[in-house]
């Protein structure tokens, strides 16, 4: 049987009259890179604080390896490694003395100078002070001090912000280490190109709700079709009016359509015009999830 690592039960969060997170049900198993997804103040973030006990519920339940999050939030934080979406770091400390301090904090973890491989691998200079850090290298100390000490759960929020194109990948990398060890990432993000490299399910949170859950793979199972075709006679302009089929582009040569409904009409009215050649185009992640929940939620599209 599957173990749950992360779950919670009608997890609900008010900051005073404003909302936070409303009657969030979530479960994740050992094992997996959870993706939790949504734009910017959806709720990712109040969801996280509470499973480390940083804020507590206005309602409901929380809970990390079977235990409460509020009543044992210590023996969590024991087996938890966290990266906040905001970092408050000991500025005046070199990032090698910062390190050393927190191996210290947690003598049993097994891991003891790990933190020196994962610098390396995010080219971090740790005889430098934090405050004489880049933005992106802060973001690479709190990405070590996560990891640092192999956590049973890892959760991340946003953890590749400010990092340049390569360090992100070699995060990504990371991630996927962790999950072939047998731990568990939960990684919020917004960014889902991302999301659909390293996650095994995502939950998709919108205006404090959560409104899915899905595999990825499932995810993808594309809810259209984007053809670019070829014909030897160009189709007049309105011939694929339909309800269920856009135009997307075309020219002299070629039509680009975006079929929701219908494609056998589709092809059928195509044939008429000798179809030269076919394409069928990749659709994103991006582009499944704004079909799927992004219309009609105006800002929240972005």
């Amino acid at each position: 049987m599957s173990e749950k690592v992360i779950e919670t039960k009608e997890l609900t969060v008010f900051y005073g009259k404003h909302r936070g997170i409303v009657d969030v049900d979530l479960t994740v198993e050992k094992g997996e890179v959870f993706g939790f997804l949504g734009p910017n103040g959806a709720g990712k973030t109040t969801t996280q604080r509470v499973l480390v006990d940083v804020i507590r519920p206005t309602s409901g339940q929380a809970s990390v390896f079977g235990l409460d999050c509020q009543e044992q939030g210590v023996e969590i934080r024991k087996r938890v490694g966290y990266l906040p979406g905001e970092m408050a770091l000991y500025d005046k400390m070199r990032a090698r003395d910062f390190f050393r301090m927190y191996e210290y904090l947690r003598p049993d973890n097994g891991s003891q100078g790990y933190w020196r491989e994962l610098a390396d691998r995010l080219e971090l200079d740790t005889s430098r002070k934090i405050r004489e850090f880049s933005r992106g290298n802060k973001q690479k100390v709190g990405v070590v001090a996560a990891f640092m000490n192999r956590p049973d759960l890892l959760i991340l929020d946003e953890p590749t912000s400010g990092l340049d194109p390569l360090v992100q990948q070699t995060v990504l990398r990371m991630v996927r280490e962790a999950r072939e060890d047998g731990r568990t990432v939960f990684f919020s993000s917004h960014i889902l190109s991302e999301v659909q490299e390293v996650c095994d399910r995502v939950g998709i949170i919108r205006e404090g709700r959560l409104v899915a859950t899905q595999r990825v793979s499932d995810l993808m199972v594309q809810p259209f079709k984007r053809l670019q075709m070829r014909f030897a006679e160009q189709p007049p302009d309105g011939t694929f009016d339909r309800d269920g089929v856009t135009v997307l582009s075309r020219d002299d040569q070629s039509i680009t359509l975006e079929v929701r409904d219908g494609l056998p009409e589709v092809m059928e009215t195509a044939a008429r015009f000798g179809i030269a050649d076919i394409e069928t185009q990749h659709v994103s992640l991006e582009e499944v999830f704004l079909a799927y929940y992004g219309q009609g939620n105006g800002e929240n599209n972005a």
